[in-house]
């Protein structure tokens, strides 16, 4: 090897370790992500370094830039990350727990996730009552916002995507039924101060649910356990208790729950047990 190549090699060698270094402090960043200045200081770089560095990164998918000018671990990253892990994904830890509160309540109960602006239902276990849901079957989706296991999803995520999230959805909420902006955000505020949902909108009558988050390890919200049941079921001492049953299992859960799941990437990829292509 030439002197020329060798110093060529090793400046390569270099700039990977320092995209590494950077990658690292972004893997340890908030939901909102970090400023270019604060990211060069936690990689010991110049802001010049650092950014072309991001430059790469963003360039290849592993971060990505908000629109705020904050820079975060991008989906590619994710990726990556989730090919490489063997842990189960969250339909599999989920279904004992599932199956467990099902028969323990005598209740109908729901698994879902995000999808962008909607909540999914990637799983649920039927109680011995006919009810009536959002979601329907598996499968099913439902914009943010309605109904009890989409609303704890949407209240607990970061400010800025929340806000965003409201935006896009409320003019589709407002159409189906008796929700106002007002309605929501007081909706939100109630699972902020009790970390549950038990909101009752209107649409279906007869019909209520309570509904707990699932955080993964990083102690982001990635899903929502939830009940449907029949309004009678639901007395204010029994609700109480499903609370306290769910938050059981969703703690339990969250505990198993890697960030880089596929299943909470493309959740429709998991849903009746087969990937779908590229899952």
């Amino acid at each position: 090897m030439s002197k020329d190549a060798a110093t060529s090699q090793s400046a390569a060698a270099t700039s990977l370790q320092r995209g590494l270094r950077v990658l690292r402090c972004l893997g340890g960043a908030p939901a909102e992500g970090m400023r270019l200045s604060d990211l060069a200081n936690a990689a010991g770089e110049t802001e010049a370094t650092t950014h072309r560095l991001l430059k790469s990164l963003v360039a290849e998918g592993f971060a990505e830039r908000t629109r705020d000018r904050r820079y975060r671990v991008g989906l590619d990253f994710f990726t990556l990350a989730a090919t490489a892990e063997n842990t189960n994904n969250l339909r599999d830890i989920c279904r004992p727990a599932l199956i467990r509160l099902s028969a323990t309540l005598n209740d109908t109960v729901f698994l879902l996730v995000r999808s962008g602006f909607h909540a999914v239902c990637l799983d649920r276990a039927d109680g011995p009552f006919p009810i009536r849901s959002f979601t329907g079957d598996i499968g099913g989706r439902i914009p943010l916002g309605i109904g009890q296991g989409s609303t704890v999803i949407l209240a607990l995520l970061p400010e800025d995507e929340r806000e965003e999230v409201i935006r896009f959805n409320l003019p589709r909420l407002i159409d189906m039924g008796p929700i106002d902006e007002v309605f929501l955000r007081t909706e939100i505020e109630k699972v902020l101060t009790h970390g549950y949902s038990a909101s009752e909108t209107g649409i279906l009558p007869g019909m209520t649910g309570v509904a707990v988050p699932i955080f993964d390890t990083n102690g982001h919200v990635v899903a929502a356990l939830s009940i449907g049941t029949l309004s009678e079921r639901l007395t204010p001492a029994r609700r109480d208790k499903v609370v306290e049953l769910l938050r059981k299992e969703a703690e339990a859960i969250g505990r198993r729950v890697s960030p880089f799941d596929r299943a909470l990437r493309h959740p429709a990829r998991w849903l009746g047990g087969v990937r779908a292509p590229g899952g």
